[in-house]
């Protein structure tokens, strides 16, 4: 049942009006304003498409490139609305056939009410991110740091999975994991520091920082008591050498021997490495590589990426700071996140929304996706509440 249609035939159309009872009413997640801002578009993108399919030759080298760079930006919306607009009018037309008399007819309707309602879905979704202004920090890549919690080896352990399940989930994406530093002990892990490239991997990591509870009965559980433990994660967007200034003079930096298990470059020479900014008291310390010069690059990107994240977060807090004053700071720092093992359940506290499959969550398949896309959608419609 799916249809042909273009952009400047669907600015016609009027907005289908959905049946009572839909699965629509009350949840869709475009207001009225929303709508009337997307249909006033229309009109635009049809004007824009009449003017550049018209005689050209007397605008301007620069009217001409800022009428075709706004009939592109206005594309990304009215395409999507258009489609959304289409699918509005076959989830009509589906209860309709629901509604009829015919089993047969109703079956085939009731099966493809289903990718009707995802697809409605999906256009929201793309709506809602292209009405969004990007923060350029989104397309960076990401320091993801992991340090076990509370909870003793049990939150070790459990921080050896989460940093199993980001590399999982980062392959599957075609990122690259590179770990600039770890503490680990077998399948223990006290804390690891990772760098993550690829494409726009802060805007799609940067909802897992916090608190990441786990509860389950351990191994070493003799009385089937469930333990709770935490892990901490923090994405940092990796600063280039062009956002933050770092002075030589701010630097102080001690050179001592490897410590830990390792091979017999460990405690025979002055390879670790440990950067501290001065102004700011942050420190930074490395002693992954056999070269002390790796060991401070390494380090030294580490150190960028902090500062860079706290200067982007001073900005930030006070560009909220009189939207905070009346709605309170909206701290999320504190479990974000729980696995609970006996209930195969996994719950974002964020966005109270749970999944009952960790072991597809903890390999880093769709089911990771699917949260990290739940906290997108939130945070875009919190962000679009707050645009004049």
């Amino acid at each position: 049942m799916r249809r042909c249609y273009s952009a400047a035939a669907a600015s016609k159309t009027k907005l289908a009006t959905l049946p009572a009872g839909s699965e629509l009413a009350g949840k869709s997640n475009l207001t009225p304003r929303i709508h009337d801002k997307l249909r006033i578009l229309q009109t635009k993108y049809v004007d824009l498409n009449r003017r550049m399919s018209g005689d050209v030759s007397k605008l301007g080298r620069e009217e001409l490139a800022r009428l075709s760079k706004d009939l592109s930006e206005t594309g990304l919306l009215v395409t999507p609305y258009s489609q959304l607009l289409q699918h509005y009018s076959e989830l009509v037309e589906l209860h309709q056939m629901i509604d009829s008399k015919d089993k047969s007819l109703q079956e085939m309707a009731r099966e493809e009410k289903i990718g009707t309602l995802e697809a409605i879905a999906d256009c929201e979704r793309e709506i809602i991110s292209n009405l969004l202004p990007r923060d350029t920090t989104e397309k960076a890549n990401a320091i993801l740091e992991l340090r076990a919690g509370t909870g003793g080896s049990e939150a070790s352990l459990f921080c050896g999975e989460l940093l199993q399940m980001y590399q999982k989930f980062c392959l599957l994406r075609g990122w690259k994991f590179n770990k600039l530093s770890i503490n680990e002990e077998g399948d223990k892990v006290k804390e690891a520091v990772i760098e993550v490239s690829g494409r726009n991997v802060f805007g799609v990591l940067m909802f897992e920082s916090g608190t990441h509870r786990v509860q389950r009965v351990p191994a070493t559980e003799n009385q089937g008591r469930v333990h709770t433990s935490t892990v901490t994660v923090a994405v940092l967007p990796e600063a280039a050498d062009v956002h933050v200034e770092i002075k030589e003079s701010d630097l102080r930096i001690e050179c001592c021997r490897a410590s830990g298990a390792g091979g017999q470059h460990v405690n025979t020479t002055d390879s670790a490495v440990r950067i501290t900014h001065i102004p700011t008291g942050v420190f930074v310390e490395n002693q992954q590589e056999r070269s002390q010069i790796q060991n401070k690059e390494k380090a030294m990107k580490v150190l960028r990426a902090r500062l860079y994240d706290m200067e982007r977060q001073r900005v930030d807090r006070e560009r909220r700071a009189s939207r905070n004053k009346l709605i309170g700071t909206g701290d999320r720092s504190e479990k974000i996140r729980t696995y609970n093992f006996a209930q195969n359940r996994v719950t974002d506290h964020r966005i109270n929304f749970s999944l009952y499959d960790i072991e597809g969550i903890l390999n880093g398949t769709s089911s990771m996706q699917q949260i990290i896309d739940q906290l997108r959608m939130q945070h875009d419609l919190d962000e679009l509440a707050n645009l004049d």
